[in-house]
């Protein structure tokens, strides 16, 4: 069976449970036979390798070390779920300082043992802001870095079908913007449920307004639904969704869904966050949302958030101020 590619992917934080499921995403989707697992925990590393090779998959050439230096060598494609999950009781904004620091570094890790890196994919969260930091301190071009932000337009998806009691496939275009957080913005116009738009039926005896916001509500909160069911954040979901990403940049399928990406768009600028986005091998390329203006209305608001929370950081001294990004980055403009 032929791989995409033969180019190098690093997946950082492979002993915890989304970069392990991660690997066996790319590794059944055959992306590449050259993939290197990252994790300072050299002993669940070891096990997350030995369990794939376990698999039975043929015609890797896996590898594993809790050297970074080693890990990013040559690389072509890093993604990273290597961040502090979130618990039970805390939203993603609590998990900011901590994380932040963590890409932090791994942005100066990929300055200094990865430069020539076609793309980068960040993962934990706030992953707005995870994203935004590790851009900056990495030097990367603004194209080159990407985080997921799909998970919420695939719940958005989820619940209107469970509410019309349809298969998933009859549900399209099912899109959210903004922060991937509390202040997400749900959009509605863009959506069709089984080929009629779902703004003619919100409203009516067949969709009433109040089932709607309730339904955004259940999008909204999607991820904490997942740690009260499960006893722990979502794994599987952001996994696969990241690896699917992965594989557009690489030149395999598209991929259907929002992405966060740097934005620098006339009143959405100097941040990190959902847009109507593309991936390719040329990396993400980033459009303004169309929407109604109820829904324009919310995504300034997300987009205010989202700024809140990055000049949290910058008074935290993580990142320096705006008018200095370019001295750290200056492909940042």
């Amino acid at each position: 069976m032929k791989f995409l590619t033969s180019e190098k992917l690093v997946i950082c934080g492979a002993a915890g449970m989304i970069g392990s499921n991660m690997l066996q995403t790319a590794m059944m989707l055959r992306l590449t036979p050259n993939i290197v697992l990252y994790d300072p925990y050299i002993k669940g590393l070891e096990g997350t390798y030995e369990e794939m090779l376990h698999c039975g998959f043929d015609g890797f050439n896996l590898q594993y070390t809790d050297d970074i230096s080693v890990a990013f060598r040559d690389a072509d494609y890093i993604v990273s779920s290597g961040g502090a999950a979130r618990k039970a009781g805390m939203t993603r904004e609590d998990l900011l300082k901590g994380n932040a620091e963590i890409a932090a570094k791994l942005g100066r890790d990929i300055r200094n043992y990865a430069p020539d890196v076609k793309h980068v994919v960040v993962v934990f969260n706030p992953a707005d802001i995870t994203g935004l930091v590790t851009l900056l301190y990495s030097g990367l071009q603004p194209h080159q870095v990407s985080t997921l932000a799909a998970l919420d337009s695939t719940r958005l998806r989820s619940e209107l079908a469970k509410y019309f009691k349809l298969p998933l496939d009859k549900v399209k275009n099912t899109n959210t913007y903004g922060g991937h957080g509390e202040q997400m913005a749900v959009f509605s116009s863009s959506t069709t449920i089984d080929n009629l738009p779902l703004n003619k039926i919100i409203g009516t005896d067949v969709f009433p307004e109040e089932d709607w916001h309730a339904l955004q509500q259940r999008v909204i909160q999607g991820g904490k639904n997942i740690i009260e069911l499960r006893g722990r954040s979502s794994f599987q979901s952001p996994a696969y969704l990241s690896i699917k990403m992965m594989e557009a940049i690489m030149g395999g399928e598209a991929f259907p869904w929002p992405v966060g990406a740097y934005s620098n768009i006339l009143g959405y600028q100097n941040i990190m966050m959902a847009m109507d986005t593309q991936l390719s091998k040329e990396g993400v390329k980033v459009h303004l949302p169309k929407g109604i203006s109820n829904e324009l209305e919310v995504l300034k608001r997300s987009y205010k958030h989202l700024c809140s929370l990055r000049d949290e950081v910058i008074n935290m001294g993580i990142i320096p101020p705006i008018n200095q990004w370019s001295e750290l980055n200056p492909h940042i403009l």
